[in-house]
């Protein structure tokens, strides 16, 4: 499979891009600054600032999938949705399917209750967690083929289990309530969904 990696520096992008080069996928990842990663076998490097979805269509030809995983917690950064349209549609142009990096914050705790909107939600994540709200709903009023993974509560470093559970809109927790998956789990997930779709035009969920 080729993948184009938009974020593949980041905090999961970086887990996404070694758990597609350990599965023997090919990457191309996009980064804002040259050099910030050097090539290796199944991985080439594309320095450039997603600014059009012309843009995004000429760096997806020729890939299997697109994926994004994109934040937006520093000043100046393009909000979330706006990244995620232009990507969206220059992945359509391309006739490529799209996978979004989301957040936890819209999945339901209750009905009609979502995560974000609880009194013990961290304020200093709220609003990127609206940002990934409205990520999603957009790409649910689009009619190209994509997919969104929403995190547990709570994603950190840890340890490459593949033992997790998926669910779909709602916050998955264990017995004591506690809602974790390691980055490197989720990394997993995304590229496993990518080898064998099972949500197509959904969001999914994952945790222990």
């Amino acid at each position: 499979m080729k993948i184009l990696l938009i974020g593949s520096t980041g905090f999961v992008g970086s887990a996404l891009l070694k758990e597609a080069l350990h599965k023997g996928h090919e990457v191309t990842a996009v980064v804002r600054r040259e050099g910030a990663l050097q090539e290796t076998a199944g991985l080439s490097v594309v320095p450039a600032t997603i600014t059009s979805s012309e843009q995004v269509a000429d760096l997806a030809r020729g890939h299997d999938v697109v994926i994004a995983s994109v934040s937006a917690r520093k000043p100046g950064d393009t909000p979330i949705p706006e990244v995620i349209q232009t990507v969206a549609a220059g992945a359509q142009q391309a006739g490529v399917k799209l996978f979004v990096v989301g957040g936890a914050g819209s999945l339901e705790v209750a009905p009609g209750v979502k995560l974000m909107d609880i009194p013990q939600f961290p304020a200093e994540y709220k609003h990127e967690a609206q940002q990934q709200g409205e990520a999603l709903e957009l790409l649910k009023s689009t009619d190209h083929n994509w997919t969104y993974l929403s995190p547990a509560a709570i994603i950190a470093p840890g340890e490459r289990t593949t033992q997790y559970r998926l669910g779909t809109d709602q916050l998955l927790s264990d017995a004591a309530g506690n809602s974790n998956i390691s980055v490197e789990d989720y990394a997993h997930a995304v590229i496993s969904e990518l080898e064998d779709p099972k949500h197509e035009r959904q969001r999914f969920t994952i945790a222990y």
